[in-house]
């Protein structure tokens, strides 16, 4: 991924498209076709093309005129009846693709990873939180299945956007094809694995990068999703999950007890970067006329980085959760501080099965729940002796309300669904 955004690989991409539409314009006679064979040999001379830059201030011409050195009489016929985005769109849509794949590639092990995950933990039961307060339990695999599938969904919206990106452009200044032969656009795309953008003004349409990076936004968020909730989970008072940590890694410079989630941090840290570059894709979506600028120095910045950046993310995402320290024990404790109170819902539901009025269903049991948390006390015990209850439920109905087979007992339906 850094090769494929280096300053000579772009231009080498420069030099391939070079050589791929001199090879159409040779096959219909419109330049020699020794053209085509000198440029397939053709080297980048970059610091040339750095020194010519400094005096023309045109990056594209720079690297015409370091080229056209090494092609002698058909020197001339390079670049026959292009504009300067001809040649930039068209590489930089491949490279765009093939960093898709390395992205790809790097998800599709991190889903593999958390699937294990979630196969593992199937039934370890956790509690689950809203609002940051104890809520029922969950398992911790049901809480990977999430993940996963919105690593999925992520893979389908690159997928996606990579189809949306396979275009070029050879259709000359303004995109009326007023020097160059529609065909010769069609056998030179095609020859690099791309299709002619349909309508093309002097550059290829702006939303087709904002797309691409607007899904990496979203990877970006919802890796951070992952991250956060390690990191909470990792908090001391609750000690539950915590991301691998190294046997010579230090956490801290003045405590040296510190296990810190530097890297959960980290990727937490950089998706802040990754999505304010969307928001910048989406204005160059606005251009005046047929082209202007103001796309063209800040994509050199926002398109290498988004996705150089989401790779490495990917790849350090993907070795925290294939070291992920999981705490059985501590769920389990963390469970019991709740003594029991997230049955208030089964509870509830059968008072109200039982002909009894909503409200005042929940009326009482808010009443016990509150009881027993006052108390210390775990609420069946609490339920087993109210005589409200006992009114209205033998002590086995009770006994079956607070069973714990009941917390798992539809996990799987939901695992099958995936």
């Amino acid at each position: 991924m850094s090769d494929l955004w280096k300053e000579e690989t772009k231009f080498k991409y420069w030099l391939l498209v070079e050589e791929s539409i001199a090879w159409a314009q040779g096959k219909m006679g419109i330049v020699p076709k020794s053209l085509a064979l000198k440029l397939n040999k053709a080297k980048v001379n970059i610091k040339e093309i750095e020194q010519i830059e400094e005096v023309l201030q045109h990056d594209v011409i720079a690297f015409l005129k370091s080229t056209e050195k090494q092609l002698g009489k058909d020197a001339k016929f390079l670049h026959f009846g292009l504009t300067s985005y001809d040649v930039v769109d068209t590489a930089l849509a491949l490279r765009c693709l093939i960093a898709c794949v390395y992205i790809l590639s790097s998800l599709k092990n991190l889903a593999a990873t958390i699937k294990k995950l979630a196969q593992k933990h199937k039934y370890t039961l956790m509690m689950g939180r809203t609002h940051g307060v104890h809520a029922q339990p969950i398992s911790f695999g049901l809480k990977c299945l999430s993940w996963y599938e919105e690593i999925i969904r992520s893979i389908l919206r690159l997928q996606n956007a990579q189809k949306n990106l396979g275009f070029g452009k050879i259709s000359g200044a303004v995109g009326a094809y007023t020097e160059i032969n529609p065909k010769v656009e069609v056998m030179a795309l095609k020859r690099l694995g791309l299709k002619p953008e349909p309508v093309s003004t002097q550059i290829i349409p702006r939303d087709r990068y904002a797309e691409l990076l607007t899904v990496l936004a979203i990877l970006a968020s919802g890796m951070e999703r992952i991250t956060t909730e390690i990191r909470n989970l990792q908090r001391t008072e609750i000690g539950e999950l915590s991301e691998p940590f190294g046997k010579t890694q230090r956490g801290s410079s003045a405590m040296p007890h510190k296990k810190n989630p530097i890297v959960c941090e980290r990727i937490g840290s950089l998706a802040r970067v990754v999505r304010s570059f969307a928001q910048v894709g989406l204005e160059n979506i606005v251009q005046w006329h047929e082209r202007d600028l103001t796309n063209s120095a800040n994509e050199r910045i926002i398109i290498p980085w988004s996705m150089s950046l989401i790779h490495y993310m990917t790849l350090k995402l993907n070795k925290v959760m294939q070291g992920l320290v999981v705490n059985k024990d501590k769920m389990k404790e963390n469970i019991d501080k709740s003594k029991e109170q997230f049955f208030s819902q089964s509870l509830m539901v059968a008072m109200i099965k039982k002909g009894i009025d909503r409200d005042k269903a929940y009326k009482i049991t808010q009443r016990l729940a509150f009881e027993a948390k006052e108390k210390d006390e775990y609420l069946s015990k609490i339920v087993l002796k109210d005589a409200e209850i006992k009114k209205v439920f033998t002590v086995k109905e009770i006994s079956n309300l607070f069973s714990w087979q009941r917390l798992k007992e539809n996990i799987n339906f939901i695992y099958k669904r995936i």
